[in-house]
């Protein structure tokens, strides 16, 4: 922690009066491609929720889960400026490039992440608001303080941050959970370690110049890739759910099973290979295979199919 801090403070000694922050920099610490996910899966856990929102408190719902993601980006670019720094995937982020100071990272991601549980519970409800600081707490706790630099489960543990949002959005319009977010959970946090151990693969390079300990990384190529398999035997199942239990219909049902034979073969294609190609084409693909299955249930919905 102190080798950080002192990190920091040089970082910020060292940018002062260099650049003045343009709004396109303080976007870019709010991590959009990773927050538009983190909406979508959020906005399906509204909608599938029985009951509704006022159109304007549903808007303020998903604004503040945006604004919650987009804090715990900007906190944990603020933690990892040092390795960022070396690595070839973010040292284009904005404190790396010397637009944005640490400090004003820090400053702006904590004003960002305490006002929008604020709003939460002040505009919808204090347990979506419990949940959406829960998400943030254990993003930049848990995972980027604690487990990131310290184990090669960082993203398995790690993994449930980017979890939580469908949880908050069903929340956001009942005031509690059930089984149906629970399950999409379950299917985002089993989804998350083949996706990035797809990507450590074929960038194994940045994360050991970093110091970070990636599976690749401690454990090697040939174990990421069965471990790869593994979690993807087990989401493929765990993705049925909904439908087996029930809980979405037969478009969910039949749509799961294609896009889950696609996302084993490719599984397989990268245990069988040492070519780092279908480790690419995995992490492409699992962003689309996630997006799609929850897509599915809003068509579902729409249709008025499903639970």
């Amino acid at each position: 922690m102190e080798r950080e801090e002192a990190g920091h403070a040089g970082l910020d000694a060292a940018y002062a009066e260099r650049y003045e922050a343009q709004p396109g920099d303080y976007l870019a610490l709010l991590k959009p491609r990773v927050m538009s996910l983190v909406v979508f899966t959020g906005l399906v856990g509204m909608v599938l929720a029985p009951g509704s929102l006022h159109p304007t408190l549903a808007i303020t719902a998903l604004l503040c889960i945006a604004i919650g993601a987009g804090a715990s980006g900007a906190i944990n670019m603020w933690y990892d400026a040092d390795i960022d720094a070396v690595m070839s995937r973010t040292s284009g982020r904005p404190i790396p490039q010397g637009r944005i100071t640490p400090g004003q990272a820090l400053g702006f991601g904590t004003v960002l992440a305490i006002g929008s549980v604020v709003l939460m519970g002040l505009a919808i409800n204090w347990v979506a608001a419990a949940i959406l600081a829960l998400t943030i707490g254990f993003y930049v706790f848990v995972y980027t303080m604690w487990l990131k630099r310290r184990t090669p489960q960082n993203i398995v543990i790690g993994g449930a941050a980017g979890a939580f949002p469908p949880m908050i959005g069903w929340a956001a319009v009942t005031g509690s959970l059930d089984v149906l977010p629970l399950l999409l959970f379950a299917i985002i946090f089993m989804w998350t370690p083949p996706h990035f151990w797809a990507l450590a693969l074929y960038r194994s390079d940045d994360y050991a110049r970093a110091g970070v300990p990636m599976l690749p990384v401690v454990a090697g190529d040939r174990e990421t890739r069965r471990q790869i398999l593994i979690y993807s035997l087990l989401l493929v199942p765990l993705s049925l759910a909904p439908w087996a239990l029930g809980l979405a219909g037969p478009l969910y049902g039949g749509m799961a099973a294609v896009l889950g034979a696609g996302f084993l073969l490719l599984a397989w294609r990268i245990w069988r290979s040492r070519d780092e190609r279908p480790a690419k084409h995995m992490f492409a693909y699992s962003i689309l295979y996630l997006f799609l299955l929850f897509a599915l249930l809003l068509a579902e919905r729409g249709l008025g199919w499903g639970a």
